[in-house]
């Protein structure tokens, strides 16, 4: 995966943007005039306090949410709603529990908006089984599989109807901590080999890092940018990177600034409801 250059045009750009929700208690104010861009095959991170609003940026791009206040823009448009050239992928793996693992990484290919031939189908389908390690897996159902390849599955489901833009929301942090490294490396070669325009929600400083040609921190809610950090690292990138002193005092930069946004939140717990909004 390459850096993009400063001067590629953007991609998904957030103008002052805004959200807030209603709610028993009135209106819940979760993002506040927030202005930001992903270039082309950029991969940002977004990280910040729990409940602070950074799913709800993500859910805006997926077409999932609309803003109150502001604009964001996709290639130049409007976000109108979902799409398919952006794949989702959530936490909880997000595959068909009574599809197998073949049948799960082509479903996409059936519906009208990515529909192919069934020899062009076949071919994307073992494609990413092999990309994925799940070629001895074919007809093998989800619950057989462990968390891990459920992930990769869920990772090969979105690749296969070939979407512009992934947007993933903390894909890894339900995997212990050998398989999530697994897991942060194949990505990385995966998007080394196909190219995309990422979006990762994180609560791992060292994940955001690591992955990352940009991270955002983001504020206690209501959700604004703290600060932008350029990633200096090249691509791509090995595990011999986290023992780099650069990547240790980035990452305690970044540390710091999360550490004072939870504070902030701890703070405003004591006097405000609060609600799962990631």
């Amino acid at each position: 995966m390459s850096t993009p250059s400063p001067a590629a045009a953007p991609r998904i750009l957030f103008d002052r943007v805004s959200v807030s929700f209603d709610t028993a208690q009135g209106p819940l104010q979760v993002v506040e005039d927030v202005s930001f861009t992903v270039a082309d095959r950029e991969f940002v991170s977004i990280i910040g306090p729990s409940g602070c609003g950074k799913t709800t940026m993500m859910n805006i791009v997926a077409g999932f949410v609309a803003p109150s206040g502001g604009s964001v823009l996709l290639d130049g448009k409007p976000v109108g709603g979902p799409g398919p050239e952006r794949g989702v992928i959530f936490q909880e793996y997000g595959v068909f529990p009574w599809l197998t693992v073949e049948q799960n990484i082509g479903f996409g290919l059936n519906l009208a908006a990515s529909k192919v031939g069934a020899a062009e189908k076949a071919d994307i389908v073992r494609r990413y089984m092999s990309l994925m390690g799940l070629a001895d897996f074919a007809k093998a159902y989800p619950k057989t599989l462990s968390g891990g390849m459920r992930q990769r599955l869920a990772i090969a489901r979105a690749y296969a109807v070939r979407p512009q833009f992934l947007l993933m929301d903390e894909p890894f942090g339900a995997l212990d901590a050998q398989t999530r490294s697994n897991m942060q490396d194949l990505l990385l070669e995966v998007l080394a080999a196909e190219g995309k325009t990422v979006m990762l929600i994180t609560h791992s400083v060292e994940e955001a890092i690591y992955l990352s040609s940009k991270i955002i921190v983001v504020t206690a809610r209501p959700s604004r940018i703290r600060e932008v950090i350029e990633v200096p690292f090249p691509y791509p990138r090995g595990e011999r990177l986290h023992e780099d002193p650069a990547f240790g005092q980035l990452r305690s930069r970044i540390r710091d600034l999360v550490m004072k946004e939870y504070a902030a939140q701890q703070q405003q717990s004591r006097s405000i409801p609060t609600r799962n909004l990631a």
